[in-house]
């Protein structure tokens, strides 16, 4: 009789979260009561502020939030989606549930992560625009800014790119960071340089945000959570220290949570967007996502192309005639270069597991 193989890490650990996963899907069931129908008044329209397990807090037309269960044949609800819910007209002792999601409507953009686990994650749902954070301390990178913009144009939702702390630039690093946004703004992009230290760009950027729903991507250290306190200080975030040492600012979010500006419009905070991995999209798909590109791909001599040193390539036509500026190929390279190890990364990780 041949022995039996041994399981593997990666079995092993699916084995473990599967296990953990039950057991968690059982205490919620046990926890939490069910409401019953003839307790439950009329369907309404709501929307998701925050997500919590098998909970979500919904806010009705009426301004009121109330903690919901949600229905077990819903299989996603994230932070924005709009609902069907039921409030219960009386709250059980204790409970502090108030009322049942019981649909959620289609949504009209979806915010992705991919995980190397899980696949493809939706973080927030029905967003009019991203916010690309960035700023001049640590550092300022146009590297991080165009990994954030191929991530928006794959979900088709609209990159607006932020400078935060431009009270810190200086003689020195003025000239080159005038010259880089001056690059996203001659493709068709849209660029606001504010300072939620001294206020400065505040009010034009409350302007943008009005009647839209927005959310905010950045690495740590670039100011998010002081910029939108500095948009709604109503808001209360806790704000994360920067060190003296490093400039980089402590993480401070934990949940995605719906926020309203008082001028009108929204806001996701969400701790899911301080990086976009790009793994998951094919080469061509990351040259699409490079909009002043579009006009030539498909034009190579040779359909294969790689956009680098092949014969009749259009995009190095293109580059050569300046058309595309040597900064956005230079980044277009090493995404491309970094899709490649991440996978290779991922393969190995697999073959681990």
């Amino acid at each position: 009789m041949s022995k039996k193989k041994p399981l593997s890490k990666g079995q092993l650990r699916r084995m473990r979260d599967n296990q953990s996963k039950r057991l968690s899907r059982k205490a919620a069931k046990a926890d939490t009561p069910e409401l019953q129908d003839n307790l439950l008044g009329p369907e309404q329209s709501g929307t998701v502020i925050s997500r919590f397990g098998q909970h979500a807090d919904i806010e009705t037309p009426d301004g009121i939030t109330t903690r919901c269960n949600i229905r077990r044949n819903i299989n996603s609800l994230v932070t924005g989606d709009k609902v069907v819910v039921r409030l219960a007209t009386e709250v059980q002792s204790g409970s502090g549930i108030g009322g049942v999601i019981e649909a959620v409507h289609p949504r009209t953009s979806s915010l992705t992560r991919p995980d190397l686990y899980d696949g493809v994650k939706i973080i927030a749902a029905n967003i009019d625009q991203i916010l690309i954070v960035s700023s001049v301390l640590p550092s300022f990178t146009t590297q991080i800014i165009d990994r954030y913009l191929v991530a928006c144009e794959d979900t088709d939702i609209a990159p607006v790119i932020v400078l935060n702390k431009i009270d810190l630039l200086d003689d020195d690093n003025r000239t080159e960071v005038d010259q880089a946004l001056d690059r996203y703004r001659a493709i068709g992009y849209q660029v606001y340089q504010v300072s939620s230290h001294t206020g400065e760009g505040i009010e034009e950027l409350k302007a943008l945000l009005s009647d839209k729903v927005s959310i905010f991507a950045g690495q740590s250290g670039v100011g998010k959570s002081s910029l939108i306190n500095a948009l709604m200080p109503d808001a209360e975030l806790l704000v994360g220290d920067v060190s003296d040492n490093s400039g980089l600012g402590q993480h401070t979010t934990t949940t995605a949570k719906l926020l309203h500006f008082k001028s009108g419009g929204d806001l996701i905070d969400s701790p899911g967007v301080r990086e976009f991995a790009l793994w998951h999209l094919p080469a061509e798909r990351v040259g699409w996502c490079f909009i002043e590109f579009r006009e030539f791909l498909g034009t190579c001599k040779f359909r294969d192309c790689k956009h680098g040193d092949d014969p009749g390539c259009a995009i190095q036509a293109a580059l050569k005639d300046g058309h595309i500026t040597q900064d956005r190929f230079n980044n277009y390279q090493r995404i491309i270069a970094s899709l490649d190890e991440q996978r290779h990364a991922r393969h190995f990780r697999t073959l681990d597991d």
